[in-house]
């Protein structure tokens, strides 16, 4: 492996309409905390947020640079997916911060707890944990 490749990490950029408005819910839905944020003179945002350890980006659509938000594409192309301890809870919180439920957080037969929210800004998020198995 390249000497450049040995600390890499990928973290996603959500494009959003209203991106002031997608921060604070993130921090209300998710706890996300916001490590960075930059806004033009139009008021268009980028912005770097956490989530636990995890970070991720959003920015106002910026369609001149080939940036579409959900709501612009008519879907997403992306599902984000949260493991959490309690995806039960998570859930709830998410919902009532204004996520609307695609499907409750329930057993799979594949081995996960897992439920499925879309955000107000169109972005889809699993939100569940592996089923652990007594032996």
């Amino acid at each position: 492996m390249p000497e450049a490749m040995k600390k890499v990490t990928v973290a996603p950029l959500l494009a959003v309409r209203r991106g002031i408005a997608a921060i604070e819910f993130y921090k209300t839905a998710f706890g996300a905390v916001e490590k960075f944020r930059t806004e033009s003179p139009d008021g268009a945002v980028v912005a770097q947020l956490s989530i636990g350890d995890c970070d991720f980006w959003l920015a106002d659509e910026a369609p001149e640079h080939q940036n579409f938000s959900p709501e612009s594409l008519g879907g997403s192309t992306v599902r984000m997916v949260l493991v959490v301890d309690d995806p039960d809870g998570v859930f709830n919180q998410v919902v009532a911060s204004g996520a609307k439920s695609l499907w409750p957080v329930v057993d799979q037969s594949y081995g996960w707890r897992i439920g499925r929210v879309v955000d107000p800004f169109g972005h889809h998020w699993e939100i569940g944990k592996p089923i652990e198995h007594s032996s």
